[in-house]
């Protein structure tokens, strides 16, 4: 039989308190604040008056370490599930302000009718209605004489009876004493059974990560500033997506006082939102290009001092973790760097953040500037190795699978041969003729408009500077800066009433940027038709389609899409041929492209 490697047991609500207040339970500060609507802490609070179970709360020791003068430390227990069930009693039962969704300190209150023995969220209304208690803290505050209470309710409600007010307030104490499951895992299960515990408990929860469980870690260590560290990582998250928080943000004191605020101050001013990397980005940023390593798993076993060859745990290893993981977030932070890598992606022609779909092909080229920038390798070949493996990146969708897996082997590979080696081999591996003539033109037999290999191709687009379909001025940098239409070049209506279905006539080959004007001029004319056009505005006749007047402009203009010279002659039962050919002209394009990064 296996070895039981938790325990439950059931303490009541007020001692389980007491172990928060004291330190013995640590709640971590993770990235989500408090996110429950006042309506659930009043249900919640009811369920407790019913004598309703309310769920398991789920703790996790973290492991004993070895001190350095040889004795032993007992790892706090992180609660790790029932965060917010917990907040919530503190927040009602004690008055405590919580940190809402917004970030803002709030108190929520809620309001107890002792004759009707009823919860309610307290408003102005309730505040004004003398027959209701508007906030129950007053009741278990340790100061407040439940005699006098009684007395005073009853002066104001003279039809009620002093028994059944004080047997109902009594009850209402009384949910302290209520007890609740208390699951605690032991400090030596790892992630992945935890995470299985997790699910399996709380089927109706999200899942934590391991950068939850990473944060937890670094939220509870007060001895080398995790929390302060949590704060700068959310913090900068927060403000990566909306600047005006920094104004919240000034607030907190305790923060803006520890030496990392200065390190994020410059993100008040930073509208760029091609990279907004969530607090599992920014881990996995910092610590891969910090440790070497790729799996979020081994920076929680790290931050609780495991070494990796006794299988021990060690202070001086939780210690130096949190030095090298401070370093880390501080380089991921600098804004010289951050501009920079964002100035690198924007070169390569990736100038909008829907044109990148995997937020781990973005982690690992800033891992891959950072590991560089420490190496203090030429800025100009930074560049280069930064923009190719991006871009190879997001061709072979080299992260979309397992991505820690694949991130810790290229990280190892770079650090062992180096990345000019390593780079050469893997890219004349990925992108040989074979990619290019045959493997890439088959890839983009898809109708998917977020695919990668049709944001290469706008990239490709934007890098070469080209303009929009049938535009004379407008680029297509332009245009996708300000969303503008993606134009079938055989019409979708023309496709459909021959017959074919949405995967058919959606197809990338059958994409091309193009300004509104155009695209609604064109509307559901086929090639012929629109072709026909073109060639006698070319001629001088009625413009219909944009500024192009010129028939080399035109055939300029069909070069730079990768548009078939003879389109304009093909009919709809041609169709099927133009996608083949202009798959393999916007391959080309694409690998001209990459050979000019």
């Amino acid at each position: 039989m296996p070895t039981q490697r938790y325990s439950v047991t059931q303490p009541p609500i007020e001692t389980l308190f007491t172990w928060i207040k004291s330190g013995e339970i640590a709640i971590p500060e993770i990235q989500r604040p408090f996110v429950w609507d006042a309506t659930k802490v009043r249900n919640l609070l009811d369920s407790l008056f019913e004598g309703f179970p309310i769920g398991y709360l789920i703790a996790w020791k973290n492991p004993d370490v070895k001190l350095k003068d040889g004795t032993s430390s007992s790892g706090k227990r992180i609660l790790i599930d029932g965060q917010q069930r917990i907040t919530a009693l503190m927040a009602s039962l004690l008055g405590r302000e919580v940190i809402n969704k917004d970030y803002q300190q709030v108190r929520i209150r809620i309001a107890f009718h002792p004759l009707e023995n009823q919860f309610e969220v307290s408003n102005p209304a309730i505040a004004k209605d003398v027959s209701w208690i508007p906030d129950i803290a007053a009741v278990f505050d340790p100061n407040t004489s439940m005699f006098e209470l009684v007395n005073k309710y009853c002066e104001k409600n003279p039809e009620s009876k002093k028994d059944d007010v004080f047997r109902s307030l009594e009850l209402l104490r009384g949910i302290t004493s209520n007890q609740i499951g208390l699951i605690e895992l032991a400090s030596e299960l790892d992630i992945e059974t935890v995470t299985e515990i997790f699910i399996r408990v709380n089927s109706e929860g999200v899942p934590l990560s391991q950068a939850d469980f990473a944060m937890s870690k670094i939220a509870v260590n007060e001895t080398y500033g995790g929390n302060a560290l949590r704060k700068a990582i959310d913090y900068f998250c927060h403000l990566a997506v909306a600047p005006d928080f920094y104004k919240i943000i000034k607030e907190d004191t305790v923060f803006t006082s520890s030496e990392l605020f200065p390190q994020l101050s410059w993100m008040q001013r930073e509208n760029d939102d091609l990279y907004d990397p969530s607090y599992t980005d920014m881990l996995r940023v910092a610590f891969t290009s910090e440790f070497k390593r790729g799996k979020l798993q081994d920076l929680v076993a790290l931050l609780s001092g495991r070494n990796f060859e006794t299988k021990q745990y060690e202070e001086t290893i939780v210690e130096d973790s949190f030095k090298r993981l401070k370093q880390g977030i501080s380089r991921f932070m600098n804004e010289t760097h951050f501009k920079r890598f964002i100035m690198i992606i924007r070169s390569s022609g990736f100038v909008d953040s829907s044109m990148i779909g995997s937020q781990n092909v973005l982690n690992f080229a800033y891992i891959l500037y950072l590991t560089l920038r420490s190496q203090n390798m030429p800025d100009a070949d930074i560049e280069k190795y930064v923009r190719r493996w991006f871009v190879m990146s997001v061709l072979t969708g080299r992260y979309s699978g397992s991505p820690e897996s694949m991130i810790d082997y290229d990280i190892r590979q770079i650090h062992a041969q180096g990345i000019k080696s390593y780079s050469e081999s893997i890219i004349a591996g990925e992108l040989s003729d074979a990619f290019w003539n045959a493997s890439l033109p088959q890839e983009m037999d898809t109708s998917v408009a977020t695919s990668p290999y049709f944001c290469v191709f706008l990239a490709a687009q934007i890098k070469m500077n080209d303009k929009g379909f049938l535009s004379s001025d407008i680029t297509v940098r332009e245009l996708i800066e300000v969303k503008s239409d993606v134009h079938h070049l055989f019409p979708k209506d023309c496709l459909k009433k021959n017959g074919l279905s949405r995967g058919q006539y959606n197809q990338i080959a059958n994409y091309a940027v193009t300004q509104s004007e155009i695209n609604i001029a064109i509307g559901n004319k086929e090639p012929r038709v629109y072709f026909g056009h073109l060639l006698d505005q070319c001629k001088g006749g009625k413009k219909r389609y944009g500024n192009l007047t010129e028939q080399n402009e035109l055939k300029e203009n069909l070069k730079m899409h990768c548009i078939p010279q003879i389109m304009g002659e093909m009919s709809l039962e041609d169709y099927p041929e133009f996608l083949i050919e202009r798959r393999k002209l916007m391959a080309q394009k694409i690998k001209a492209y990459f050979g000019s990064l």
